[in-house]
This record gives C-alpha cells, sequence and structure tokens, in this order.
C-alpha cells in the first residue's frame, strides 16, 4: 500500500507531461517518424530542404516550417491529410499531389474529426485542389498562396479551395490563382470567405447550397465569372472587386433574402445576373462599363434595389416583362449615367423617374434579326412616339426617385494596376457564358 501511495503522489506532483518542440531533418523518412512518434501538442520544427510526402496527421500536432522547408507528395494522392483536431500546418511549401479528382488529390485535406484546423502561411503550389475542408468545423484557412495547375482544359483542373459541410470555416487573405474555380462550395452553412485575390480562373467563388454565410472584401481580376451565388439564402455578399471579369462580376441564382452591397463591378459582360432571386436587398453597388448593367429575369421577385450606380454601360438594364417593377426603395432610387436628370430642389434626387429600357429594347431582346431597322425610321418614330406619350411604355422596371450622383468605390492601387494588365477582351465578346458548361 505504501509503495502505491508513493507512485501515486509522484504522478500527480509531475503533472503532465508538456509538448516538445522537436526538428524535423530533411531526411528520407524523417518526416514520417517523427509524426509517429509525436504526441499531442508536440510542434514539428521542420528543416529547410524537401520533406517526403504524403503523411497523415492524425493526432493533434503542429507542422511549422523554416524558411526553404518543402513537403512533396511526389504525385501520389494527397500531400496532407488531417483527421485530428486542433492541427496547425504553417510556413510551408506545399507541391506533388495527386491528380485523381474522384478522391480529391490535394496539398492539404481536412477531413471529419480535424475541427479548428489552421492552414495559414503556406505556399501551395501545383497540386490539383490547393486545401480541401471536407467535413470539418471551425477551420481556418489564411494568408496562403495557393497556384493551381494550367491544364490546357480548364474545367479538368482543381478547386484553389474546396468546401464541403464545414460549417464554421474561415477562408481569409488567401492569393489564389489558376486551376478551375477559387473558391468552390458546395453544402455548407455558416462559413466566411474574406478578402481574397483571385486571378486566371473559371470563377472566384461559386457558391452552392451555402446558407447564412458571407462574401466579403475579397478581389477578382480577369475570370471568367467574378461571383457566382447559388441555391442559397441569408448570405450577405459586400465589398468585393470584380475587375475585368469576362463574363459575370456577380451572379444570383436562386438566391434569396440575401444582401448585395458595396460591390463594385467593371469591365465584365453583365456586372450582374438575376435569375429567379427573391426578397434580396440590392443596395450601393457600383456596376460600370459592362456590356449590360444587370440582366434581370425568371420572375425574380420582392427585390429592393436602390443607391446602386450604373454607369457607362452599353445596356444598363435587360428586363423584358409586362408588369412595372419599381427600382427605388423608400423614396431612394439608382443613378443612372445615362439619365438626363435635373434636381430643381436639390435634394439629391432627380425631379422625373426614369425608364432604362423602351418598347424597341424589348423587340429586340426578343427578335434579334430586328437589329437590321435600328437605324431606320421606323425604330425612331416608336422611340420618339414613347418618349413623348409615356402612356405607350411597356412594363418593365422603373425608377421612381433616381439620383443625381454615383456611390463611389475606391480601388486600391495594386489591384487597378492588375486590372490595367488584362489584355483586351475579344471584339463580340459580351454574351460569352462562363456557366455553359456548368
Amino acid at each position: 500500500m505504501t509503495l502505491r501511495l508513493v507512485l501515486a503522489l509522484s504522478c500527480l506532483l509531475a503533472g503532465p507531461v508538456s509538448a516538445a518542440d522537436r526538428l524535423v531533418a530533411a531526411e528520407a523518412g524523417a518526416l514520417r517518424a517523427a509524426i509517429a512518434a509525436a504526441s499531442p501538442g508536440d510542434v514539428l520544427d521542420l528543416a529547410p530542404g524537401r520533406h517526403d510526402g504524403p503523411v497523415l496527421l492524425d493526432r493533434p500536432v503542429s507542422l511549422l516550417g523554416r524558411a526553404g522547408a518543402v513537403i512533396d507528395g511526389h504525385g501520389k494522392g494527397t500531400v496532407i491529410t488531417v483527421t485530428a483536431p486542433d492541427v496547425t500546418i504553417r510556413g510551408l511549401e506545399i507541391v506533388g499531389s495527386g491528380s485523381s479528382h474522384e478522391a480529391i488529390d490535394s496539398g492539404v485535406r481536412l477531413l471529419k474529426g480535424s475541427e479548428r484546423a489552421v492552414v495559414e502561411d503556406n505556399r501551395l503550389l501545383g497540386n490539383l485542389v490547393g486545401v480541401d475542408i471536407h467535413g470539418a468545423r471551425d477551420a481556418i484557412v489564411r494568408d496562403n498562396v495557393i497556384v493551381g495547375r494550367d491544364d490546357p482544359h480548364m474545367n479538368a483542373r482543381g478547386n484553389g479551395v474546396y468546401v464541403w459541410s464545414a460549417p464554421g470555416l474561415l477562408v481569409e487573405g488567401n492569393d489564389i490563382s489558376l486551376g478551375r474555380d477559387g473558391i468552390f462550395v458546395n453544402v455548407s452553412d455558416r462559413n466566411t470567405f474574406r478578402n481574397n485575390v483571385m486571378r486566371n480562373l473559371r470563377f472566384a467563388v461559386h457558391y452552392m447550397y451555402a446558407h447564412h454565410s458571407e462574401v466579403t472584401g475579397n478581389v477578382s481580376v480577369g475570370n471568367h465569372l467574378g461571383f457566382a451565388l447559388m441555391y442559397s439564402h441569408h448570405v450577405k455578399v459586400q465589398d468585393n472587386l470584380s475587375l475585368g471579369d469576362r463574363d459575370h462580376g456577380v451572379m444570383l441564382n436562386y438566391v434569396n433574402n440575401a444582401e448585395v452591397s458595396g460591390n463594385l463591378v467593371r469591365g465584365a459582360g453583365k456586372c450582374t445576373f438575376i435569375y429567379n432571386a427573391h426578397r434580396n436587398l440590392i443596395h450601393a453597388n457600383r456596376f460600370e462599363g459592362c456590356g449590360i448593367g444587370i440582366h434581370f429575369t425568371a420572375g425574380s421577385e420582392r427585390n429592393a434595389l436602390t443607391s446602386n450606380a450604373f454607369l457607362g454601360n452599353r445596356t444598363q438594364v435587360k428586363y423584358v416583362g409586362s408588369r412595372n417593377v419599381e427600382w427605388s426603395f423608400e423614396g431612394r432610387g439608382n443613378f443612372w449615367s445615362d439619365h438626363p436628370a435635373f434636381d430643381l430642389d436639390g435634394d439629391g434626387t432627380a425631379d422625373a423617374p426614369f425608364r432604362p429600357n423602351d418598347l424597341m429594347d424589348h423587340i429586340l431582346w426578343s427578335q434579334p434579326a430586328a437589329a437590321l431597322l435600328v437605324g431606320s425610321p421606323a425604330v425612331q418614330l416608336i422611340r420618339w412616339s414613347q418618349a413623348s406619350f409615356p402612356a405607350t411604355l411597356p412594363g418593365g422596371v422603373l425608377d421612381s426617385h433616381p439620383l443625381m450622383a454615383p456611390v463611389e468605390i475606391a480601388v486600391p492601387g495594386r489591384f487597378a494596376a492588375m486590372e490595367a494588365a488584362l489584355p483586351p477582351r475579344p471584339k463580340g465578346d459580351d454574351d460569352a457564358d462562363a456557366l455553359a458548361g456548368h
């Protein structure tokens, strides 16, 4: 009994074993051996040089890379797979994943059980998928550089960040280029995608069945489509930049009860496409220099559009319908660069309402062959008649309280330089559609 008591007291006095900080040499098999020998909470400090992957982190440890530390998967599967909670992966260059879409071969893969994982300050280069968050809760993917592949066929590439069923996820401050989509989300609620920069991609953000989430402060430059939000409700899309995206800047497809505000879309085929989207608040956005400012279709109802600016779009609004749709809210409409407005009382609101489309617009959209008659006296007579007798106007968008000044949204110099460096758009490319093969 005395011996047992002494042993018990010794254990209590010793307390828990403290986590170890282990230096891992860049030698064959050293990283796998270090992981196998690690205890929960250990820090594995990877020396400069090439470390062999793939590896599995099945216990809560930290992989920290010194300058020049590389983990290479040698083209087999996922380079780093995580199944344990509270894992940190920081400061590494991660290369050499496999090429299986079915297995989602990735630079880093966070699976169910890897709650609160942190993947930050890494360089993930040339992997099929950069970071895959597949069932992990409350993970953080932050401040990484993710460069995907440049296979000739864009749809054969992988995504920069792939998200499935990862509630509480934060994806922030990443620089993502090449590959297929920058951030691809499918069935995942309560996520935050903030301050990421995305270039040379199909979609910057491709987002489906992801409710109660936010997409804020992101920058899309020169992608086929900027922010494609689909089949989701109660999302916030705020303060994003779409600069020179080829097809659409922002797309709302079956999106309901969203707030879309403070976004700048400039130079796209369509600044915004709204399809079967209801009860959304769309305000204080700037749509500039696009082929179409907003394409509004498929019975979208009870949306409030106010304080937006439509500047220099070839067609400000494309809407075909027999109903009048009011685009002002609580006495405040939008700014239209082609509205020759007066404000005699100086309240900041034009004295006359504005209709961005007329009957000839409707005819031209439904009967493209009629474009041959645009310059004819008959077409000019119809437009004069509508301007002189507003009762002849068809249903469509009406702004009863247009604004006299546009909302201003600044573009930081770094992103303006990226936009200026884009190659010119091919002529006649306004109607190109990145969704054709979706």
